[in-house]
C-alpha cells in the first residue's frame, strides 16, 4: 500500500450530536468493542469535561481489553484569560486517563471576534498554550482546526497562524475541519495542498461534514492531497446532515485506492460492523448505503443479473465478500431465468433450468405477483417459497387458531389483545398478549408462544413494518401487501404477506420471518456455529 492512514471514529462524540441518536453507557462500551474488533485506530469517546456520564464512560472503558483502538478525549482550547493548568476541561482530559486528546480551536477570525469575543492574539495563545500543556503532560494532541476551510477562504493568513500556534505547542496532527460542510472537492484539494507545503513535518488530517453531500468525497481527495489522518463517524451520524461516513471511506481508500486504514484481514467485518452499530443506535441502516447496505449488491434487471453471473465485475466494482456483504438477485417479473435459478441453487444446487421444480417456482412467482406479492424486497419469503417446492422445508409449528379483540376505551399502548394457540410436534401451547393495535398484540402473542420452544427468537425484533394498498378502488376491501423487516443483531431479513385482511397479511409475513430465523439458526448449528 502507498501509505497508512490514521482513522479516528467520532461516532460516540460527533455522531451522538445527530438528531435521534442517544447512546447509553452500555451502548458506548459496545460501540468501542465493535470498532476495536474492526481495527479502527482511534475512537473519540467524548468530552470528559462536559458531563459526568462521559467521565464515567472513560473510567469503565479503560478496563476494556482493546486489541488495537486507542481512546481519545475531546475538548477545547483553554478559556480566554486563564492559564491552561487552571482550566477545568483540560484537567478533566487528564483525569480521563487517555494518551491522546483531540483539541479544537478557532481558525476563522469571525469566530474569534464574534463568537469567542476575544482578540486574534489571545486565540493564538489559547491554541499554543493548550497544546503545550497537554504535550507537557505526555499526551499526544490532535489539533482540530475548527472552521479551517471557511477561515482560510476569508483570511488565509490568520488560519495559517492558528495552525502555526498548534505546531509550536507540539500538536502531532493538524486536522483541517470543514465544520460547515460547505466546501467543494477542488477547494479541499487546493487548501490541503497549501497546508502540506507550509507544514511538511507535521501530518495533516481531514474532518468533513455532509451539508453539501460531499463529506466522503472531500475526505478522499484530502488524503490524495496529502492528508494522512481521517476523521468521521461510522454510519455518517452527526449534526445537521451528518459527518463523513467511515463505512464508505474505509473501503474506498483501502480496497479501491490502496491506502492502509485497518488490517486487511478485517475488511470483511465492515458490513457486520455497520449493522451492529445501526442496531445499537436503534436506527435503520439505509438499504442503499454503499458497500454495507442491503441493496449495495442487489440486481433486479434480467440483463444485469445475467451479466453479473457471467462476469461479476461487469456490474460490480468490488466483490461483495471483500466487505462482508453478499450479492442479491431481486425476484420480480423483470428477473431472468438465470437469476431465479441462482436463488434456487443456493438451496438445491442439483436443480437445473429444466427441472420441474424450477418451472413450478417460476410459475408460482408469476401467479403470486399477479395477486400482489413483491419479492424483490423480500428475499427471505422467496427462499421459503423455494424450500417448499424443493423438499427443503419443514414447518416449525402448526397454527390451531388465533383470536384478536379490540375495543374502546383502552389503556395507552394496549388497544388490542390476541390469543394464539399452536402446536409444536405433539405439544400444544396457548398464549395471550396485549399490544398497541391488533398486529402488535398478535406479534407479541406468537413470539411468547414460540419462545418456549425456540429461545433464540427472543433476540429478534422488527425494524420496519410497511403496508401497501394494492387497489384503492376496492376501498376497505382492497388487497394489502405487508413487508416486515427483522433483525437478530447479526442478520437482517424481510418477508412479505398479501391478503384483503391486513391482520392476515401481517400474520403471513410474521410466520415467514420466524421460520426464516429458525432455518438459519439450524444451518448455523449444523456447521458447528452458534446462534
Amino acid at each position: 500500500m502507498d501509505r497508512n492512514i490514521e482513522v479516528l471514529d467520532s461516532t460516540l462524540r460527533d455522531g451522538a450530536q445527530g438528531e435521534g441518536i442517544s447512546f447509553s453507557l452500555e451502548d458506548k462500551l459496545a460501540i468501542v468493542q465493535t470498532l476495536d474488533r474492526l481495527g479502527v485506530g482511534y475512537i473519540e469517546a467524548g468530552n470528559p469535561g462536559s458531563n459526568p456520564k462521559d467521565l464515567e464512560f472513560f473510567q469503565l472503558a479503560a478496563k476494556l481489553p482493546l486489541e488495537r483502538a486507542q481512546l481519545v478525549a475531546f475538548g477545547s482550547t483553554r478559556r480566554k484569560g486563564i492559564r491552561a493548568e487552571d482550566d477545568n476541561n483540560l484537567s478533566a482530559i487528564l483525569t480521563a486517563g487517555v494518551q491522546t486528546a483531540a483539541i479544537f480551536g478557532k481558525c476563522w477570525d469571525l469566530h474569534v471576534t464574534d463568537i469567542l469575543c476575544t482578540t486574534l492574539e489571545e486565540n493564538l495563545a489559547m491554541i499554543e498554550d493548550t497544546c503545550r500543556f497537554l504535550t507537557g503532560q505526555g499526551k499526544r494532541v490532535f489539533f482540530d482546526a475548527e472552521h479551517f476551510f471557511d477561515g482560510y477562504k476569508k483570511n488565509a493568513g490568520y488560519a495559517m497562524q492558528a495552525l502555526e500556534a498548534a505546531v509550536k505547542g507540539g500538536a502531532a496532527c493538524l486536522v483541517l475541519c470543514d465544520t460547515n460542510g460547505g466546501c467543494f472537492p477542488d477547494e479541499i484539494v487546493r487548501i490541503t495542498g497549501k497546508v502540506r507545503a507550509r507544514f511538511p513535518q507535521t501530518p495533516a488530517g481531514i474532518h468533513t461534514h455532509n451539508d453539501r453531500g460531499m463529506a466522503v468525497a472531500n475526505s478522499i481527495v484530502a488524503v490524495q492531497a496529502g492528508a494522512s489522518h481521517v476523521q468521521g463517524t461510522f454510519l455518517g451520524y452527526g449534526e445537521r446532515c451528518g459527518n463523513a461516513n467511515l463505512s464508505t471511506i474505509l473501503p474506498n481508500l483501502q480496497e479501491e485506492l490502496g491506502y492502509g486504514c485497518i488490517p486487511r484481514e478485517n475488511m470483511h467485518l465492515l458490513t457486520t460492523t455497520a449493522r451492529r452499530l445501526a442496531e445499537i443506535s436503534n436506527v435503520a441502516l439505509p438499504q442503499g448505503s454503499p458497500y454495507v447496505g442491503q441493496s449495495a449488491f442487489a440486481h433486479k434487471a434480467g440483463m444485469h443479473a445475467d451479466g453479473v453471473l457471467k462476469v461479476s465485475h461487469s456490474f460490480e466494482h468490488i466483490n461483495p465478500q471483500t466487505v462482508g456483504n453478499e450479492r442479491r438477485f431481486l425476484m420480480s417479473e423483470m428477473s431472468g431465468r438465470a437469476a431465479v435459478l441462482k436463488k434456487i441453487n443456493a438451496v438445491r444446487p442439483e436443480l437445473t433450468r429444466d427441472s420441474p421444480q424450477t418451472a413450478a417456482i417460476l410459475n408460482e412467482l408469476k401467479e403470486l405477483e399477479r395477486l400482489g406479492y413483491q419479492f424483490e424486497g423480500a428475499d427471505s419469503s422467496f427462499e421459503l417459497l423455494i424450500r417448499k417446492h424443493t423438499g427443503a422445508y419443514h414447518p416449525f409449528f402448526t397454527l390451531i387458531h388465533y383470536k384478536i379483540l379490540t375495543g374502546r376505551p383502552s389503556e395507552e399502548g394496549c388497544s388490542a389483545s390476541a390469543t394464539v394457540k399452536l402446536k409444536v410436534d405433539d405439544q400444544v401451547q396457548l398464549m395471550a398478549a396485549e399490544g398497541n393495535g391488533p398486529v402488535n398484540a398478535l406479534d407479541k402473542a406468537l413470539r411468547a408462544a414460540l419462545e418456549v420452544f425456540y429461545p433464540t427468537l427472543s433476540k429478534v425484533r422488527l425494524t420496519d413494518y410497511k403496508v401497501r394498498v394494492m387497489d384503492s378502488k376496492s376501498a376497505t376491501g382492497a388487497m394489502v401487501r405487508v413487508l416486515l423487516s427483522s433483525t437478530d443483531g447479526r442478520r437482517e431479513w424481510t418477508t412479505v404477506g398479501v391478503s384483503s385482511d391486513v391482520v392476515e397479511a401481517s400474520w403471513i409475513a410474521l410466520v415467514d420471518s420466524i421460520e426464516y430465523k429458525l432455518i438459519k439458526d439450524a444451518e448455523d448449528l449444523s456447521k458447528g456455529g452458534s446462534v
